[in-house]
């Protein structure tokens, strides 16, 4: 029986139309899995407030390309994520993500009450220092 690359290519297909389904599926499950794992461990930690500094300000950029419709244009999209970084009393340091208001409103350098729970960023309420006009 001589080589038949179109019968191939048809047993092939199915196989690898599955491999891509299980491989997405995997994915989003697994992301799932994880955000309610993360979830469910901040809310069973304990809500603490601690003295801390803020040592470090970044934030991450992400950029996204989308084909146009029938149009032949392309759109462009950005996203950006804040996080802060705060060192409490013991030297040990923890990032937290935040929104861009509470970004904008704190400089590095600041001491005052840092709230969280788990890995959720509740709230820093910064103590007056002298000579920072505020």
């Amino acid at each position: 029986m001589p080589f038949d690359s179109f019968n191939v290519m048809f047993s092939i297909m199915p196989i690898f139309f599955g491999l891509v389904f299980i491989l997405v599926f995997g994915t989003i499950t697994f992301t799932i899995v994880r955000g309610v794992k993360t979830w469910s461990y901040n809310n069973s930690q304990p809500v603490l407030t601690v003295i801390a500094k803020l040592v470090t300000k970044r934030t991450d950029i992400t950029s996204h390309m989308h084909n146009g419709n029938d149009d032949g244009m392309h759109h462009h999209s950005t996203s950006t994520f804040y996080y802060l970084t705060f060192e409490v009393e013991s030297g040990d340091r923890m990032e937290f993500y935040v929104g861009q208001h509470e970004y904008g409103l704190l400089l590095e350098g600041d001491i005052g009450k840092l709230k969280f729970q788990g890995s959720r960023y509740l709230g820093f309420e910064r103590a007056k220092q002298p000579g920072r006009g505020y």
